[in-house]
Formats: structure tokens, C-alpha cells, sequence
């Protein structure tokens, strides 16, 4: 059977050494959050997904969601009961506004608590993710009555929220939508029309859904320009608050799918249910943006959650599993045969994959102070440069961090050579839950579209030649001769990066095509030239502390596996930007029906 211990000494040391938490304590909520009290949420988000999500993980892979003749769903066993200790133990509500129930604390702490989380169970995690995204735009778009009427519920976890874009004709191109709103006497609206892999859309663990529905108001434009966004309760809410009649909202089938089974993806079927309007008529988009937006980086970190959890059992079984001896000699004298780890290919794979989750869990931490500023501090520019990161790097947290997660996923599972391939084992699980974050919430290659077409040249590209200073500046302020094998070939891997924006400058406004050929190339490219950076950061903090007497063997870990991922990884920007230099003759070239 898997396990699952959270990385808190990696958290710890992103927090407190090399992102400098405390430094932030201007903005409203982070001075609550002083070292120890930091030190207790993660310590206690660590026991409870260990102990509690995590045995349940496997449990809810077996059992699944189930909709009965009568329209309820349930979930598996043991997750209701989950849910209720997750909403007691006040995690929903740990950065929510305290005006409506949550403790005001960092988004920095939720962003790494979630890790932990969704390594133990990702399934689970889903329920109550989507929950706080959905809170996220009703706190930006809805009225202040709405406000007060569903945001208390969900963030104390009575109400879980989700998600209703995709439909069974249209995905990405959300302009073809059908669903339709007519508007009441009273305000209100009726809904009518069909969602599909809508996760969490119905289920036992709350005693109401708060659904957020992309629907077209009676005559309004067609496209993306007619789109509006309501708010749509499974239950009504009487005017006191309690809960009233059922809506005309229901699951018309559960998906039956390759992984997360755990969590109820559902066919919605709205059936002149009532809603309200969510922000302004038309502007669906805009306020669902910040729900997915949201969804994005959470579905990231997801990437991260399970290279972590398949990359800690694999560190587990290769150093147990015996085979063959090694090449430089025999390592277990006293054993029919050397443990796996001694081989050279083995260790680098579990290299490959550690680098990578340490680099990610960096990236998503650096981004989260920026989530943090751009929402908390009164100071506009401060405000500006952070929500321009974020824009930025959205797409790329979202593309990279998933693609190699499942890639990692995969990896580690052929650790196991045969027994990885076994159910028991529980590596399966992984790469089969890790592959739909590739998938939802925008594909990949949308996530690539959207970085090349839409974010580099966003403000005449005020984001990426912010980013490009940031990093140049790095690698020249630190000249010492221990920072040189680090930050060598960080140079250089920007300067591809650099070469590579030039390119699509040049060569994508004529010629589109050469934006899409090039865009996923780019992304990868520009996922490890920010890796990189990141571990160049880590790296200088774990030089200062050795030098300053600090001896723990930690931190020379993080000294050689830094190294690792300059020396094997990092170099491969060099392939990334020889392809998208190609352009798009060759992709292009082949009609249709050659393929």
C-alpha cells in the first residue's frame, strides 16, 4: 500500500530562508501568521492529510460515487466524514475573509496546505477546491447581498460550490454555449440546459451546492459577448436563510473515467432551476475568469501533489527492492543482491523527479506571495507588478506543472518495474489521477495558446521584461565562485528564453501558425528557465547557511540536487528553442487527409 509523509521541512525552508515570509507583514493577515503559528497550520494540515485523506485515497479509487434510481449521489465511504472534520478544523476558511466566517490569513499558507492535501488525496481535495474558487468570484463579482448569503456556508464547508462551463457540443470555444436564462418578474432567472464533467456537481458530504452557470440571456449577443454568469443553489434559500425546495437542478449521470473516482463528475441538467444573476449581464466571462483563474493554479499544484506522493514511494521501494549488483562493486555484501538505488539509471530518474517537485513547489510558493500582494497591499505599482506575474505565469504553472507531473507519475510507477503495474501497489492510482490535470480547466495546449498569444504581448510585454530583469539582475549580482556552476547555465538557459520571445515577436504577428507550432515548445522552454531560477535562489540561501555554520545535511542536499538540475535538465531549453525555431512549414505542410 502507498504512502505519504508532507515535505514541511522543504515548506519551511521556501517560507522562512528563501521567500522570507515575515518580510510581508505590512499587508492585513500576514502578521497573524508568525513563525509559530505557521509552524502549527502546517504541522496540522501535514497529520490530517497523512492520517486522514490519505487512507481514504484508495478507498475512494475502489469505491467511487454512486447515483441511485432516485437522483442522490454519494460519495465513498469515509469521505463525508472527512469533509466534516476538514470544515471543523476551519481549513476552508483559513484565508477567507473574516467579514464572512474565514481567519484573513495568507493565501501563501491555503496554496501550501493544498499540496499536502491533494498528494494524500486528490479526489477529496477537489471537493473543496472548487469550493473556494467559487467563493473567489463570488467575493469579486457578487452583490453584497449574495455575498452575505452564500459565502459564510461555504467557506464554514456546510455549502460546497462548483463550476458549470463545459457542454456536451462545446469545450474550450465557449461562444458555442446553448444554455439559456430568462429573465423573472422578481429578478430572478431560469436556467435550462445541460453541463457535463461538471466535478463535484452533486454529492452527500454538504447540504447544498452553490453551482456557478455560464448561460445566455434571452436576444443577447452571440459568442463570448452574450455570456453571462448565475448563481444556482442545488437547495432554494428561504429568505431567512434556511433551506427550502429542491431547485430544478440534477445529476443526470456520473462519468465513469480513467482516474479521480473518488469525486463525482457529473452530467448537470438544469431544468427551469432559478438563479441570480453574478456580476453584470454579458460579462459571464470576466467573473468566471476569476474561478478559473483560480482552478488553474490549483490544478498546478496538483501536477506537483502527485509527482510528490508517486516520487516518495518510489524512493521507497528503490531502496528496498533488491536487484542485481552494482557496477562499481557489491553494495550489500550480507543480501542475495544490491538494492535498486545503487544503479546510476535509478538514481537519475528519482533525480529527475525530485528536482523538478522542489523547483515546482518553489514556483508555487513565489506565486502565491504575489497572489497575496496583488490582493493585500495599498500600493498600486506593488499591486500592478504582482498581478502581472501572476498573469503571466498562470498558464505556465498550469501547462508545466501537470504535462511533467504525470510524466514524473509515470516514471516513478516504472520504478516498479511489474508491480507498478499492479492495483495494490497503488502507483496506477497516481499516474491515472495525475493525467486529467493535463486535461480540465483548459488543456494544455490552450494554457500554451494563451502564454504565447495572449500574456507576452499583454502591455506592450511589461510582464515577461519584468521577469527577464528580475532573473538577468540574479545571475549578476551573485558572482562568487560557489554560485558559478548554478547560475552558468541559468545565463544561458535565458538567453534561449530571450531568443525564443524575439523569434515569435519576429515571426508570429505575419504568420500566426508560427505562434501555434511554436507555443508548447515555448511554454516548456519558459517552465525551466523560472525552475531554474528558482533553484538558483534555493541554492544561494543553502551557500549562506552552510558558510554561516548551519550543518544540516538538508541543505546539501539541496546543493547536489540544484546541481543535478542545471547539469541534466535545465539543458534541455536548448532542444526547445532549436524546434519552435523551425516554424510552422512542416507541422503545417500535410493536408488533412494525410494524417
Amino acid at each position: 500500500m502507498p504512502s505519504y509523509r508532507a515535505p514541511v521541512e522543504d515548506v519551511t525552508f521556501l517560507l522562512n530562508d528563501v521567500f522570507h515570509f515575515d518580510r510581508y507583514n505590512n499587508l492585513p493577515g500576514f502578521a497573524d501568521a508568525s513563525s509559530d503559528v505557521r509552524d502549527a497550520i502546517i504541522s496540522e494540515a501535514a497529520k490530517f492529510s497523512e492520517e486522514v485523506l490519505q487512507p481514504l485515497n484508495r478507498v475512494g479509487d475502489l469505491e467511487g460515487c454512486v447515483r441511485h434510481d432516485d437522483g442522490r449521489v454519494t460519495t465513498p465511504k469515509g469521505f463525508k466524514e472527512a469533509f466534516r472534520q476538514l470544515s471543523e478544523g476551519g481549513w476552508l476558511g483559513l484565508s477567507g475573509a473574516p467579514e464572512y466566517g474565514g481567519q484573513g490569513l495568507p493565501v501563501t499558507l491555503s496554496q501550501t496546505i493544498n499540496e499536502f492535501m491533494i498528494s494524500a488525496n486528490m479526489a477529496f481535495s477537489m471537493y473543496h477546491g472548487l469550493t473556494l474558487g467559487a467563493v473567489a468570484a463570488l467575493m469579486a463579482h457578487g452583490t453584497e447581498e449574495q455575498k452575505a448569503k452564500f459565502v459564510p456556508k461555504m467557506t464554514a464547508g456546510q455549502w460546497a460550490g462548483t463550476m458549470n462551463l463545459t457542454e456536451p457540443h462545446c469545450g474550450t470555444d465557449l461562444g458555442l454555449l446553448r444554455t439559456k436564462a430568462v429573465k423573472q418578474a422578481d429578478g430572478s432567472y431560469k436556467i435550462t440546459g445541460t453541463k457535463i464533467f461538471i466535478s463535484g456537481g452533486d454529492q452527500d458530504i454538504t447540504e447544498n451546492i452553490i453551482h456557478l452557470v455560464l448561460a445566455r440571456i434571452e436576444g443577447a449577443p452571440a459568442g463570448v459577448k452574450g455570456i453571462s454568469l448565475f448563481v444556482v443553489p442545488k437547495v432554494q434559500i428561504n429568505a431567512d436563510g434556511s433551506l427550502g425546495e429542491r431547485n430544478g437542478v440534477s445529476c443526470g449521470s456520473i462519468e465513469h473515467k480513467m482516474g479521480i473516482h473518488g469525486n463525482s463528475t457529473c452530467v448537470m441538467n438544469y431544468d427551469n432551476a432559478t438563479g441570480w444573476l453574478l456580476g453584470a449581464e454579458n460579462k459571464g466571462l470576466n467573473a468566471m475568469f476569476v474561478m478559473m483563474n483560480e482552478a488553474r493554479l490549483g490544478v498546478g499544484v496538483q501536477g506537483l501533489a502527485q509527482s510528490e506522493v508517486a516520487y516518495q514511494n518510489a524512493v521507497a521501494y528503490a531502496r528496498e527492492r533488491l536487484q542485481g549488483r552494482s557496477l562499481s562493486g557489491v553494495k550489500a555484501p550480507d543480501k542475495p543482491a544490491d538494492p535498486i538505488i545503487v544503479h546510476p539509471d535509478v538514481r537519475r530518474t528519482l533525480l529527475t523527479i525530485r528536482a523538478f517537485n522542489e523547483a515546482a513547489r518553489a514556483l508555487v510558493v513565489w506565486t502565491a506571495l504575489k497572489s497575496d500582494v496583488a490582493h493585500r497591499s495599498d500600493d498600486a505599482k506593488e499591486r500592478q507588478e504582482a498581478d502581472d506575474h501572476m498573469g503571466l505565469l498562470t498558464p505556465v504553472i498550469k501547462g508545466v506543472l501537470t504535462d511533467v507531473g504525470f510524466a514524473n507519475s509515470v516514471s516513478a510507477q516504472q520504478m516498479f518495474g511489474g508491480h507498478g503495474y499492479i492495483a495494490e501497489w497503488g502507483m496506477e492510482q497516481f499516474v491515472r489521477d495525475a493525467r486529467i490535470a493535463m486535461i480540465y480547466e483548459g488543456a494544455n495546449g490552450i494554457q500554451a495558446l494563451d502564454l504565447v498569444g495572449r500574456k507576452l504581448p499583454k502591455d506592450g510585454g511589461r510582464a515577461v521584461m519584468a521577469l527577464f530583469n528580475e532573473i538577468g539582475s540574479f545571475t549578476k549580482d551573485h558572482t562568487d565562485e560557489a554560485m558559478k556552476p548554478y547560475l552558468a547555465p541559468l545565463s544561458e538557459a535565458l538567453g534561449h528564453l530571450q531568443q525564443a520571445t524575439m523569434w515569435l515577436m519576429q515571426n508570429a504577428m505575419g504568420k500566426p501558425e508560427n505562434a501555434g507550432a511554436a507555443s508548447t515548445d515555448y511554454m516548456h522552454l519558459f517552465g525551466l528557465v523560472i525552475m531554474g531560477y528558482m533553484w538558483a535562489r534555493m541554492v544561494k540561501v543553502a551557500h549562506d547557511k552552510i558558510a554561516a555554520g548551519d550543518s544540516a545535511p538538508y541543505l546539501k542536499t539541496k546543493l547536489v540536487t540544484g546541481k543535478f538540475f542545471m547539469e541534466r535538465m535545465l539543458p534541455e531549453t536548448a532542444a526547445h528553442l532549436a524546434r519552435l525555431q523551425t516554424g510552422a512549414a512542416t507541422v503545417m505542410e500535410l493536408p488533412a487527409e494525410a494524417f
